[in-house]
């Protein structure tokens, strides 16, 4: 019984974990950029969504509306400011710009956080925070249960817009082979500028669920990057429901090592997925070869 309670809170946040690491498999996937500072964007998101809370009493789901267009802005400005220089550079390049970058504005982004909003953890609690369904012997959270459904919504849009939609297609043909998508006449650059702004806002809604379901502070941050990287190893690049897939595989592994060896080893749980992935299956559970 206790396992099996263990096991649907673990599908119920490895959602989460899903959906953060969306973001950062779309972005470096398209510009081969490693943003570490990922998790920042997550906990600005999150802040976002207590911010509209706290002050203006908007339901957490809800401000989620206006969370992730002010994160595609962000991304954008982002971009335009520090991301479009690094691109330029050769692929093999580009990740020793991005994680110098990434590093800086890891930084820049702890520290407004402190000044803005102190190192005290901040949480969202509604009127419907404690609210559980129950499903026979098992009590499911109403607000992590809403979260996992919310995920899967907009990882599902973002699938068919990547699907469908003529910018989405630019940005697959461009994840595939820049250089021949630009000789068919794509414009690279702003498949680039899009493609991070989508991945800053997942980010985005990712922290502001976060919000709710769990504490926020400027020091979450390095913790969900690490997840995010994680998930995306576990996962392989060019699937997002891959990345939600991994996720989940994640939350189970550290559900289970909750009951079997205890809460201090939850996190040692996902480095070690980590590194059995990396050596049994660089290219992930989802990921092809090559």
């Amino acid at each position: 019984m206790i396992l099996a309670q263990q096991l649907i809170l673990g599908v119920l946040v490895g959602g989460l974990y899903g959906l953060a690491a969306a973001g950062l498999s779309l972005t470096f996937g398209v510009l081969r950029v490693l943003n570490v500072a990922h998790g920042e964007l997550l906990m600005l998101g999150g802040y976002g969504t207590f911010w509209l809370f706290a002050l203006w009493q908007f339901d957490p789901f809800l401000s989620l509306l206006g969370v992730g267009p002010a994160l595609f802005v962000l991304g954008l400005v982002l971009y335009w400011a520090l991301f479009q220089f690094v691109v330029r550079a050769h692929e093999e390049t580009r990740i020793k710009n991005s994680l110098l970058i990434g590093f800086g504005l890891t930084l820049v982004f702890h520290s407004l956080a402190i000044r803005l909003w102190t190192a005290d953890e901040r949480a969202v609690t509604t009127d419907y925070a404690g609210a559980v369904l129950k499903v026979g012997i098992f009590a499911v959270p109403i607000v992590r249960l809403a979260s996992l459904a919310l995920a899967f919504v907009v990882l599902a849009a973002l699938h068919l817009f990547l699907g469908k939609a003529r910018w989405g297609r630019a940005i697959r043909a461009t994840a595939e082979d820049w250089e021949a998508a630009a000789l068919m006449g794509i414009p690279v650059g702003r498949v680039y500028l899009l493609a991070f702004a989508l991945g800053t806002a997942l980010a985005g809604v990712a922290g502001g669920l976060v919000s709710v379901s769990y504490s926020i502070s400027p020091s979450i941050g390095l913790e969900w990057t690490l997840k995010a990287l994680i998930v995306v190893v576990l996962a392989g690049l060019g699937s997002l429901f891959g990345s939600f897939a991994g996720g989940i595989v994640l939350g189970l592994a550290e559900a289970t090592s909750v009951v079997f060896l205890g809460g201090p080893y939850r996190e040692v749980v996902g480095l070690v997925l980590f590194l059995a992935i990396l050596l049994v299956r660089p290219q992930g559970l989802f990921g092809s070869r090559g």
